[in-house]
């Protein structure tokens, strides 16, 4: 089988369908510090950077996000979830500082991500989808894929 005539660099965006636009907006940029990169009011689409990245906002009801289907809920999600490197890691100060902004927190661990294994903790957004707050890799945490 012959070799892809590229290499994957990083993740460059990923794309979540939202029913609410302003309150993911505020969540994604007030509590997680992304900012806003671009505004395509016609498609409703609306791009924030993370970092070198990009997570993208499509409005359900907007042009693309028609031809998705029904919206996000608590029973079906566009995705399992989004992780995000985040340095410095301090598991329990970031676990204060979302309590303070009313996130939702779920577990934490060391987990296997593209740098390795290293602390992580997830957490929902305001329409249930789930984000990983990932740490650097550990000094001498095992690289070995689970």
């Amino acid at each position: 089988m012959p070799f892809a005539p590229f290499k994957i660099a990083q993740i460059d965006h990923v794309v979540l369908r939202v029913s609410d636009m302003d309150r993911l907006q505020r969540f994604y940029c007030e509590v997680l510090g992304c900012t806003v990169e671009r505004w395509q009011e016609d498609l409703g689409l609306l791009q924030l950077r993370a970092g070198s990245s990009l997570i993208d906002l499509v409005d359900v009801a907007g042009p693309i996000g028609r031809k998705g289907g029904v919206a996000p809920s608590e029973q079906g999600h566009n995705m399992d979830h989004v992780c995000l490197r985040v340095e410095p890691f301090d598991a329990e100060a970031i676990t204060t500082y979302l309590k303070t902004r009313e996130v939702r927190i779920g577990e934490s661990g060391m987990r296997y991500g593209a740098q390795g294994t290293g602390p992580s903790l997830y957490l929902f957004d305001p329409e249930g989808n789930r984000v990983e707050l990932k740490a650097p890799v550990t000094a001498g945490a095992d690289r070995l894929r689970a």
